[in-house]
């Protein structure tokens, strides 16, 4: 898994992806950090995580467009279903690098909310519970994308399904909001939307149901992964 990991880390860096990701990234995170809370003079965190979990939905499937895609482009994962690694730790490692990235830039952004300290007093755990929650929404964006990469064969195709789909996602707290608060079909849809659990990390709240909801999401995508490439090692 440790050989799988740091192919894919270098890989980023040796073409332009993960340097386009980082600059855009990075510079979005600073335009929304300077027009919510710099020119606002605000030390509300909240329009700033929001917009940056909307802007992850978008951005994150320029890491996990060509995680198995390109295997199929370069003809090299043929190569990978006969080395000897398991598939869990192929798929894993795959998942590390993308997710090491994201983290990293995803800390540093965080850390903008530093230069406020001298005019206002931070609020920790809200701060805290803010990171936390854009750790383990992007952490569920990368598995959905590296699902969508499994299935697919062109990097184009599998960036936008994985925006698709993510939105999709999004878009369930969405339509919750719109349905009267006593139909069921609510906290159903309440349930299984990421943007709801989002919210409640963003308050400053830490729920153990939301941390195993988007640990679960996370494995099911990981899994599915792993099965695509089962059925293929042994077709």
């Amino acid at each position: 898994m440790l050989a799988i990991y740091k192919r894919e880390l270098r890989s980023y860096f040796k073409g332009a992806i993960g340097y386009v990701f980082l600059v855009v990234y990075l510079a979005v995170a600073a335009v929304v950090f300077a027009y919510s809370n710099l020119f606002a003079m605000s030390s509300h965190m909240t329009a700033f995580y929001t917009f940056m979990l909307l802007f992850s939905a978008i951005a994150l499937p320029l890491l996990t467009m060509k995680s198995f895609s390109e295997e199929k482009k370069t003809k090299t994962e043929q190569l990978l279903l006969t080395a000897p690694i398991s598939l869990p730790a192929m798929v894993f490692g795959k998942f590390l690098a993308a997710y090491t990235v994201f983290a990293a830039v995803s800390v540093f952004t965080s850390l903008y909310f530093l230069l406020l300290i001298p005019y206002t007093q931070l609020q920790v755990g809200v701060w805290l519970g803010n990171i936390v929650a854009q750790l383990l929404v992007g952490m569920v964006f990368i598995t959905i994308g590296l699902f969508i990469s499994s299935v697919t064969e062109n990097q184009l195709s599998s960036a936008i399904g994985t925006i698709a789909v993510i939105l999709g996602f999004l878009g369930i707290g969405l339509l919750n909001n719109l349905l009267p608060t006593t139909f069921f079909l609510r906290y159903v849809l309440d349930a299984i939307s990421i943007f709801s659990r989002f919210q409640s990390f963003t308050s400053g709240y830490f729920e153990l149901s939301s941390l195993i909801y988007y640990l679960s999401v996370s494995g099911i995508f990981l899994w599915l992964t792993i099965r695509i490439y089962d059925r293929r090692r042994y077709s």
